[in-house]
C-alpha cells in the first residue's frame, strides 16, 4: 500500500530533477521540499555494511550467510559481502574493525574512500539509519544516498535516514540502527522483523546530490535538519497492535 500525500505521481520525476536546486531555498524559507510517502508491507532488518555482519562459520555475526544472497536465495549471487574472482569471501585485515570477518558492502559508499576492501567505506547498519531502495522508489527518481524520514505507526516515532542500500525490489528493509531508533527491541538480522504494514517512508528525491556520507547518526540528523526536512508524521493514524 502506498501513500502519495506529499506529491502527485505524475509530478515525481519533474520534482526530483528540480530538487537539487530548490532544496537549499526551501530550508531557508521553511518550506517542505518535494517528497512522497510509501507504507511498507513489512520491514526486515538489514545489517549490510556492519563490519560484523557476516563471517566464517563459528564467528558471532549479525546475520546468517544465506541472507547475504540476493533475495535470500542460495542459488542467487552474493550481494551482502565482497568476494574475489573465485567466489571466495574477502576477509578483513588485522587493522580492520573485525579481523577475519567478511567485508559487508552497501550500495551507498563514501566517495572519499576508494578502497573497496575497507569496511569503513560502507554504511554501517549498526550506527546509521538507512532504508533499502525498492522498485517503486527507484522509478520515482530516488537515488542511493537520498534523505528520507521514517515513521512507525506502532511506536509513534519518526526519524531521519538515508537510502543506504539496494537489492530488494520491495524496499521492505531497513538498517538495524533504524529499527532500533524507531523503538523496536531488535538485536540482529537473523530473526527480527516488523511483520505488519506499519512503517512509513517519506522519500526526498535527489536530496543528496553531493553524496554526503555519514559516520554517525548525529551528523545525518544535522544535515537533514539544515535542509529543512521533516520527521513529523503527526497526521498519520495509529496502527492497531
Amino acid at each position: 500500500m502506498q501513500n502519495w500525500r506529499c506529491m502527485h505521481p505524475f509530478l515525481a520525476f519533474a520534482w526530483a530533477f528540480a530538487l537539487s536546486v530548490t532544496v537549499a531555498a526551501n530550508a531557508q524559507n521553511g518550506k517542505q521540499p518535494p517528497c512522497f510517502e510509501i507504507l511498507t508491507h513489512r520491514m526486515d532488518v538489514d545489517v549490510d555494511g556492519a563490519p560484523n555482519a557476516y563471517g566464517p562459520p563459528g564467528k558471532q555475526t549479525l546475520d546468517i550467510l544465506l541472507d547475504a544472497h540476493y533475495l535470500n536465495r542460495a542459488d542467487k549471487e552474493i550481494v551482502g559481502y565482497l568476494i574475489d574472482e573465485h567466489n571466495r569471501p574477502i576477509l578483513q585485515g588485522t587493522k580492520d574493525p573485525f579481523p577475519g570477518y567478511y567485508i559487508s558492502q552497501t550500495a551507498f559508499t563514501d566517495i572519499e574512500n576508494q578502497n573497496e576492501w575497507d569496511p569503513r567505506r560502507y554504511v554501517d547498519a549498526r550506527n546509521i539509519n538507512y532504508v533499502v531502495r525498492g522498485d517503486v522508489a527507484r522509478r520515482r527518481g530516488v537515488r542511493v544516498g537520498d534523505f528520507v524520514s521514517v515513521y512507525s505507526k506502532r511506536t509513534r516515532k519518526g526519524v531521519f535516514a538515508i537510502v543506504g542500500d539496494t537489492g530488494n525490489p520491495t524496499g521492505d528493509e531497513g538498517s538495524l540502527h533504524l529499527l532500533q531508533d524507531l523503538g523496536y527491541p531488535f538485536h540482529d538480522g537473523k530473526n527480527d522483523s516488523v511483520e505488519k504494514p506499519e512503517i512509513v517512508i517519506r522519500f526526498y528525491p535527489n536530496s543528496n546530490p553531493k553524496h554526503q556520507f555519514f559516520f554517525t547518526q548525529a551528523e545525518l540528523d544535522e544535515a537533514a535538519t539544515k535542509l529543512g526536512l521533516s520527521r513529523d508524521f503527526s497526521a498519520a493514524p495509529r496502527t492497531n497492535r
